[in-house]
């Protein structure tokens, strides 16, 4: 079923299925898989894919009090990929060259940032803030009022927590900094603050502010080194900070880092 008031564009496909609400534009190139849901007032743009059974603007709570859509837009960026079964909330904004796995839920007030990608099973619980280029694995939760900045990487069954005190109302969200690193099976503590470059080990509990560049482990995470002096187990060599020495899907693919990030200073970029 597809609303009148719809504006699709061209070389569309709607597989059968689907379910098109209000105030819906599909832009030129989008394919809409089949028994998806796309409720009212959302926007795709140019180039997306969306994944069989997704469900794209879905209710916000104030829905079940009258049983009324209010007016909750959200927007997908051009090439965006969402597989299976995902499921992104109303009052949200995603960027270009978005991907998300299988099952992923974004609840609202999600502002997301250009080539971010978010593995199955992970679940962003709003109000949230993701940058550019971030990186989450299968499995990571991020809680309400967290802020994560460009080129962050975190990897599997990660947790974001927001609570001092549960449970109550006072939410303290986790800030990422640029360029950090959080291994697989960390928690991080409401409130805690991880600045540039630091990497947090894996199974790692996060109880307070991790420095620029440090390498913190435990729990609770206490400081064990500085990134540079960490060695590739392979080579031998530096491994850190990680952008001089990895390249791939990174703006800086074609050269290195640090050419890139000149030749945007003479662009005033």
């Amino acid at each position: 079923m597809i609303n009148t008031s719809t504006k699709i564009g061209r070389n569309v496909v709607i597989k059968e299925g689907v379910f098109i609400g209000e105030n819906v534009t599909i832009e030129d190139e989008v394919y809409i898989d089949y028994g998806c849901i796309i409720r009212d007032n959302v926007h795709i743009k140019r180039g997306s894919f969306i994944g069989a059974r997704s469900i794209i603007g879905e209710y916000l709570f104030d829905f079940y009090r009258d049983r009324v859509n209010k007016s909750h837009p959200l927007i997908i960026g051009e090439n965006a990929l969402i597989r299976t079964e995902s499921i992104i909330y109303g009052d949200t904004v995603i960027g270009e060259n978005f991907q998300c796995g299988h099952k992923v839920t974004i609840r609202e007030n999600s502002n997301i940032g250009n080539n971010v990608r978010i593995g199955t099973l992970s679940d962003i619980q709003g109000d949230c803030t993701i940058g550019n280029y971030v990186s989450l694995h299968s499995n990571v939760h991020i809680g309400q009022k967290s802020e994560i900045k460009d080129y962050v990487w975190i990897f599997p069954y990660v947790v974001l927590t927001n609570d001092p005190t549960p449970p109550s109302d006072e939410l303290l969200g986790v800030k990422i900094e640029s360029f950090a690193i959080v291994a697989t099976g960390s928690v991080l503590l409401p409130g805690v603050m991880i600045k540039e470059d630091a990497l947090i080990g894996a199974g790692s509990i996060v109880t307070k502010d991790v420095a620029e560049g440090a390498v913190v482990v435990g729990n609770p995470a206490k400081e064990i080194a500085k990134v540079h002096q960490i060695k590739n187990k392979f080579t031998g060599e530096s491994a850190y900070p990680w952008r001089n020495y990895f390249k791939k899907g990174m703006p800086w693919e074609d050269t290195d880092y640090e050419t890139w990030y000149k030749n945007l200073n003479i662009e005033g970029i």
